[in-house]
C-alpha cells in the first residue's frame, strides 16, 4: 500500500475524513510555502503542491494568478523539490504534487519519479493525463510506491468512471463541479447522487474538490465521500494576508461534528 492509502485506511477505521489543503508552490514564494506547509499540518491530512504552469487548462482565476505570480519568481521543479526537501526533517504528513503533463516530461519521467521518490513525495495527480494515456506513469508510480491520484468528475460515465478508479493507487479525485476550479457559493445539485453511484461502483477512498469552501458544503457531503480537497479558498486568505490555520479549525470542525 502507498502512504496515502496506509492514511485513509487508518483515518476510515477511526470514522474520520481526510481533509486535503492544496497550495501553489512558490506562492507567494518559496519560503512562504514551506512556512504555510509547517503551520497548517496539525489541522490537514494532506498537502498538495501544485505545479504553477503557463496554461493550467483546470484551473480557475485565483489559481491561475497564484501560478502566474510563482511562474514570475521562476519556479520550476526543481525549486519544489526543494520545498519538500527543506521541510521532510521537519514534517511527516503526507505530500502529493498536483502538474500538468508538460512540465514533467520536460524533467523527464523517471528522473522525476526516482527525485519524487527521494525527498519524499507521497502521490501525483495530473489533471490532463486521460485515462487512456495513463499506463506508463501508472506504472512508474507503482515502482517508486507513490500514490497515482486520478480525476473524475461529474460528466464521467459510470463505466469510464469505474475504470478510472481500478487505476488509483491512492484515491479517486471527484471534482465537485463540471468545469475549472474556484471557490462555490454551492455544490451541485448532482454530486451527491454521482457518489452516490461511485461508491456503489468502487471501494477506494472518495475525495471531492474543485469549489469546496465552506463547512457547509462539508456538512452536506461528507456522509457520501472519504474526504475533501481545498484549493482556491486557501490560495485566496493567502492572497489577502489571512490566517489560513484558522479557516481549516473551521472546515475540520465541521467535518468532526457528525
Amino acid at each position: 500500500m502507498t502512504k496515502i492509502e496506509k492514511l485513509l485506511a487508518e483515518l476510515k477505521i477511526k470514522n474520520k475524513k481526510a481533509l486535503t489543503v492544496f497550495l501553489t508552490a512558490g506562492y507567494p514564494d518559496i519560503k512562504t510555502t514551506e512556512k504555510i506547509i509547517l503551520e497548517i499540518e496539525k489541522h490537514s491530512d494532506i498537502i498538495e503542491l501544485g505545479i504553477p504552469f503557463s496554461d493550467p487548462i483546470a484551473d480557475g482565476p485565483t489559481i491561475q494568478e497564484s501560478s502566474q505570480k510563482s511562474l514570475e519568481k521562476k519556479t520550476n521543479l526543481k525549486k519544489i523539490f526543494s520545498i519538500v526537501e527543506n521541510i521532510r526533517n521537519r514534517t511527516n504528513i503526507p505530500i502529493i504534487l498536483m502538474g500538468y503533463l508538460n512540465p514533467i516530461y520536460r524533467f523527464g519521467l523517471k528522473s522525476f519519479f526516482q527525485k519524487a521518490k527521494k525527498i519524499g513525495i507521497d502521490g501525483l495527480i495530473i489533471p490532463d493525463l486521460a485515462y487512456e494515456e495513463n499506463t506508463e506513469i501508472a506504472k512508474l508510480a507503482k515502482k517508486y510506491n507513490m500514490a497515482f491520484i486520478p480525476l473524475v468528475s461529474l460528466t464521467t460515465e459510470k463505466n469510464r468512471a469505474k475504470k478510472i478508479a481500478k487505476s488509483s493507487t491512492g484515491f479517486v479525485y471527484v471534482t465537485a463541479v463540471t468545469g475549472i476550479t474556484g471557490a462555490r457559493k454551492s455544490v451541485s445539485d448532482d454530486l451527491i447522487p454521482y457518489l452516490t453511484m461511485m461508491r456503489k461502483e468502487t471501494k477506494k477512498p472518495l475525495l471531492v474538490g474543485f469549489g469546496i469552501s465552506k463547512p457547509e458544503h462539508i456538512k452536506k457531503l461528507k456522509n457520501y465521500c472519504d474526504g475533501f480537497i481545498v484549493g482556491s479558498a486557501v490560495i485566496e486568505l493567502i492572497r489577502q494576508k489571512k490566517s489560513v490555520k484558522n479557516f481549516l479549525k473551521g472546515l475540520r470542525c465541521a467535518i468532526s461534528n457528525f
